[in-house]
């Protein structure tokens, strides 16, 4: 049996490649990508020869059979995508399903990835959150926006330059225009920038300066009901309380 590695790359910056994963990729017999091209330049730069397989979301349930069958018989396997953790808003999810199926030993290595640093630098609780990636697009995009409504978590979303202003005025619409958020862009390039504050704040930003490049945003979750938390807290002092007179 061989292994399927799922391979990180660089969100922006060519440096933040692990030494382990150019490694596995220099030592793989078959390398998965989501666009050849794209994977190609990355290759190249680090001097990585091996063959390249198209791996995407369009083709990815006629391709994984053939895939696993070639892991069955002893070949090592990467996949990567066009930037990031592939299963992440990326293809991977179904690969990895039919491999464990399979009995196929899996292993994903740690690296890039753009919700973990737009999170951690946009100054909003990430003790607790939800990555809810992109939203629908037109079904179901109200329903999930409702939904949301009383999430208390930081919430994570990904989105397109042309769709941000319509998605931050949605939020403004169903959440209120005093809710925090961070709209972090380019991450790890040269022009990487968190624009942080209000939803009116940073609506009115990137309404007179256009969003270019990748964006994370960065919501954050409900205010707390203070009733609802503060009978939830007395609930369990009580239990505690009592527990500890049991003892």
């Amino acid at each position: 049996m061989g292994t399927l590695y799922l391979v990180p790359t660089p969100v922006g910056n060519m440096e933040d490649m692990t030494f382990r994963a150019v490694r596995l990729l220099k030592e793989a017999d078959l390398i998965l990508a989501e666009d050849t091209r794209t994977s190609g330049v990355l290759l190249k730069h680090y001097d990585i020869h091996k063959p390249l397989m198209s791996h995407h979301k369009f083709n990815e349930h006629a391709t994984s059979a053939n895939i696993v069958e070639r892991l069955k018989a002893g070949q090592t396997i990467c996949l990567v995508t066009d930037a990031g953790t592939p299963g992440i808003s990326d293809p991977g999810f179904f690969l990895v399903r039919e491999a464990v199926a399979a009995g196929i030993e899996v292993q994903t290595l740690p690296g890039a990835t753009a919700f973990v640093p737009a999170l951690v630098s946009s100054g909003l609780p990430c003790d607790k959150f939800c990555f809810e990636g992109f939203l629908p697009q037109k079904k179901g995009r109200q329903t999930r926006l409702e939904q949301l409504k009383d999430e208390q978590r930081t919430m994570i979303f990904y989105e397109s330059p042309h769709r941000l202003l319509k998605t931050l005025q949605q939020f403004s619409e169903f959440y209120g225009a005093d809710r925090q958020v961070s709209v972090c862009r380019e991450i790890s390039k040269v022009h990487e920038e968190s624009v942080r504050g209000s939803l009116e704040d940073v609506i009115a930003h990137f309404t007179e300066k256009e969003p270019k490049g990748e964006i994370v945003i960065v919501l954050a979750g409900c205010p707390a009901v203070k009733g609802k938390n503060s009978s939830r807290e007395k609930r369990s002092s009580h239990h505690h309380d009592s527990s500890l007179e049991e003892e």
